[in-house]
């Protein structure tokens, strides 16, 4: 399995914390104020890096009315494909003034390419990592052409089967790509928390041996939070300075302080998967001495034979463990015994079971 990949010296696995992808989309609403503003807020909230989409819409569709372009439910509904990417796109030529700022700031930022054209440009930007959206993880030229460049990539697999999940995978190898993760994705905007069926990434995992996230599109933080638990160790949110902004992307991304929780919870939930561990933990050796252990409820004279009426096990714990009840009755004391003194092998005659 590959363990881990690391992006911009950032190591990314299930032996590290959650690397947490804000993805700003079209939130920056055709003001590129906006998107340095979200990139701040990444930045300020915790996340570990700032992600664009690279296209226009000439890159991805045809200006086209014909039924097959035209949008008719969801969010979208009313427009053509054409009329949607062109409304939503980042212009080529913020690209460079928004990885400027991003580095200023040290935050990571790379982008979806959407085609060799965007991979051209964002390889004269030295962006560090690429990310494959769900709906090009069909394009095995494109990943291919990726692949080339030699940098990290992950790969969306939104309405993927798992044959075009290993056919993509094949692909970025064969392009040489040595540094990959794949994230589990539901390509509805916003996606019900059903539909995740979080269990499918273990499965992927042990199917496809790589490092494995998750790309959330839900409402909330859930079943992002959740996914830790089942070996996420990417996450991926849209974020948006305004979830009424009216934007294409806003009413399904996260704001400020959502993302400022997201990542903090995040990185709680990790923590504590931990390790297999059955020994005391540090946080409870001040509680160790409350556990029940076994007094003497009764004084008690030398030689005196040891009853049920003598001993209980009661809280605190300074006294034998509870187990040997059995084992004390019927012997005897070497010395007088108070009433509330903590049974102790070294005051019993013929103590011969420790």
């Amino acid at each position: 399995m590959n363990n881990s990949i690391t992006i911009n010296g950032r190591k990314i696995g299930n032996d590290f914390s959650p690397y947490i992808i804000a993805e700003m989309s079209a939130n920056h609403n055709g003001d590129i104020s906006n998107a340095c503003k979200i990139i701040d807020m990444a930045k300020s909230s915790g996340a570990d890096c700032i992600k664009m989409q690279t296209y226009t819409p000439n890159t991805l569709t045809i200006d086209c009315n014909l039924p097959d372009f035209r949008l008719t439910d969801g969010l979208w509904a009313g427009q053509s494909l054409y009329q949607l990417y062109n409304s939503a796109f980042t212009p080529w030529e913020w690209h460079k003034p928004l990885f400027d700022y991003a580095q200023k700031l040290d935050i990571t930022i790379f982008s979806s390419p959407f085609d060799n054209t965007a991979v051209d440009l964002l390889e004269d930007l030295n962006t560090p990592a690429y990310k494959i959206a769900s709906f090009e993880a069909v394009d095995l030229s494109l990943i291919k052409y990726v692949a080339q460049t030699g940098k990290p990539m992950i790969i969306s697999t939104g309405m993927a089967d798992a044959e075009e999940i290993q056919e993509a995978i094949e692909a970025a190898k064969e392009g040489g790509c040595t540094e990959l993760a794949i994230l589990h994705c539901v390509s509805g905007y916003p996606a019900p928390a059903e539909d995740y069926n979080l269990k499918t990434l273990t499965d992927m995992q042990q199917k496809f041996g790589l490092v494995t996230g998750l790309s959330d599109h839900t409402i909330d933080n859930t079943t992002a939070i959740s996914s830790v638990a089942l070996g996420a160790s990417i996450i991926e949110k849209h974020v948006t300075l305004d979830r009424n902004g009216g934007g294409p992307d806003d009413s399904f991304s996260l704001e400020r302080k959502e993302l400022k929780q997201l990542c903090k919870s995040v990185r709680i939930a990790w923590k504590t998967l931990g390790k297999v561990d059955y020994c005391v933990k540090s946080s409870e050796q001040d509680s160790i001495k409350f556990r029940r252990s076994l007094y003497f409820i009764k004084d008690i004279n030398i030689g005196e034979t040891i009853t049920r009426e003598h001993v209980r096990s009661i809280r605190p714990g300074y006294g034998l463990p509870p187990k040997y009840l059995e084992n004390i009755i019927g012997l005897q004391v070497i010395r007088n015994v108070k009433r509330g003194e903590s049974v102790q092998a070294k005051l019993l005659k013929g103590c011969n079971f420790l």
